[in-house]
């Protein structure tokens, strides 16, 4: 058992927030574990006897409330310090990003570098006055708040210089900065807007859409749609085709939960008819999104590979030209500490190249701003490690979906102050960038182009509803401009 000690300190009232909290085993993956609050202290019960942490959302001030994680601990009978541990696993991983960056003693770095002492000098104090945990505590929050705040600086720094190299090489001569639309909002005038800042859209083949009844396929909006674009001048891709989230699989397959073979079969007719129709129109296709994370059924390791590889076999022979992108839904994955009847993201996307599964690339979700468990801020520096441990497996990497809202709410979500057009554009522009420095990520596609109900995110467009461009918009167009090479269609 493990046992964190919390106490007040600066900007801190009440007890830390344990709604999307969750423990963490080696290589950060989520573990099962009862957390819960006694008194001033967090108690977390894993299953096993290894070293762990948890990872709980945690106002950081200057940031906002993001999720962060504490060091790998044995369990003991004392209490750990929370605010000790949660800097010191911060300080941990700035240490191994810089050696693996290559950033110590970095020309241009030398603010950055004392800002980090600055960081680590806080938590030295916060070690001496361990006698005194409040202090210990006061000392260790500023620790933390320096040391988030310069880790995304250093995420930041890494991307200007590496970014800035990618287009002296000419690395942005293809199609590198794309949005999702709705069919029902693929109307000329806004796909023209679109064409003045991106390379493409991406429209999704809703099954649940396509096929509201078991003998009726409906591909009028999806056909205007592609048309739409095709004329606008904008290259498409399509997907996702197979996701088993609610809002995506018809009412009409419920009566087969517990029929895997017929699921199987439908989910592989489905695809083949939407590639089929499309194949010379569509370029890429997201095959498959968020297979391994939670569905409305419930499949096993070797049937979620098994409707992976039928799928991406049924885009093939459809369409043998065709880009194939499987998509990582929640990649920090969260969910599997909830349910262990889920894969956690890495190990799919592990066991997909492993099984020599034909795909060509894989596709990151990084959707926040929501308040709920899976959806909560992860700062930047976090973004580009995962993106880094991805790129491990050899495959190209698509930014396949990115949203952040531009506007508050009544819940505590927020990165440097409260959601804002401005707060949206500076996160958006700057995970683009941080993503797009990488040579191994081919694409960044923003998750809405406009507001409306079908936003994964409130207020997660990136043009109002109105269809007057955010700042987001102006601001990732300019980003465009700035780094192609060429004209990139």
């Amino acid at each position: 058992m493990l046992q964190f000690a919390f106490f007040g300190s600066e900007g801190k009232s009440g007890p830390p927030d344990l709604s999307g909290a969750y423990a963490v085993g080696v290589d950060g993956v989520p573990q099962r574990a009862d957390i819960r609050l006694e008194k001033n202290q967090i108690v977390c019960e894993t299953r096993s006897p290894a070293p762990a942490g948890i990872s709980l959302r945690w106002m950081v001030p200057g940031v906002g409330p993001v999720q962060l994680e504490t060091t790998r601990l044995v369990p003991r009978a004392e209490p750990y310090h929370l605010h000790v541990e949660l800097a010191r696993h911060r300080l941990m991983r700035i240490s191994f990003k810089r050696e693996e960056w290559g950033l110590f003693d970095y020309p241009g770095m030398d603010d950055l570098a004392a800002q980090v002492e600055e960081a680590r000098e806080e938590f030295v104090r916060a070690l001496e006055h361990t006698d005194h945990p409040r202090q210990a505590a006061q000392h260790a929050d500023r620790s933390l708040a320096s040391a988030v705040d310069v880790s995304e600086k250093i995420a930041r720094f890494h991307a200007g210089v590496f970014l800035n190299r990618r287009v002296a090489a000419g690395g942005f001569t293809r199609q590198f900065l794309g949005t999702a639309i709705q069919p029902a909002q693929a109307r000329p005038p806004l796909l023209r807007r679109a064409a003045e800042a991106l390379d493409y859209v991406r429209i999704p083949f809703s099954w649940r859409e396509v096929q509201p009844k078991e003998s009726v396929a409906d591909f009028a909006a999806v056909d205007e749609a592609v048309k739409a674009a095709g004329a606008a001048r904008l290259s498409v891709r399509g997907g996702p085709l197979l996701s088993f989230g609610m809002r995506w699989v018809p009412d009409w397959m419920y009566i087969w939960e517990n029929d895997y073979e017929s699921i199987l079969e439908y989910a592989r007719e489905h695809v083949r008819r939407c590639v089929s129709r499309h194949a010379t129109a569509v370029s890429s296709w997201v095959v498959a999104s968020g297979l391994h994370a939670e569905g409305v059924f419930s499949f096993s390791f070797e049937q979620v590979i098994d409707l992976t590889r039928a799928a991406v076999a049924a885009v093939r022979a459809a369409a043998p030209k065709a880009g194939v992108t499987i998509e990582l839904a929640q990649p920090f994955g969260e969910y599997y500490a909830r349910n262990q009847r889920t894969l956690p993201p890495l190990l799919y996307a592990e066991m997909l190249v492993q099984s020599g599964v034909p795909f060509d690339a894989f596709g990151l979700q990084f959707i926040c701003g929501i308040d709920a468990d899976g959806f909560h801020v992860r700062d930047l520096m976090q973004i580009s490690s995962l993106i880094d441990r991805l790129a491990n497996l050899g495959k190209p990497i698509h930014v396949s979906a990115v949203a952040a809202p531009s506007a508050a709410t009544d819940t505590p979500t927020g990165w440097r102050g409260p959601w804002s057009e401005e707060t949206q554009a500076e996160f958006l522009v700057a995970l683009t960038e941080i993503a797009l420095s990488k040579p191994y990520v081919e694409s960044v596609c923003a998750e809405s182009l406009m507001d409306g109900p079908a936003c994964a995110v409130p207020h997660g467009g990136v043009l109002r509803e109105d269809g007057h461009p955010k700042p987001a918009f102006t601001q990732l167009a300019a980003l465009h401009r700035r780094l192609a090479s060429e004209p990139a269609r």
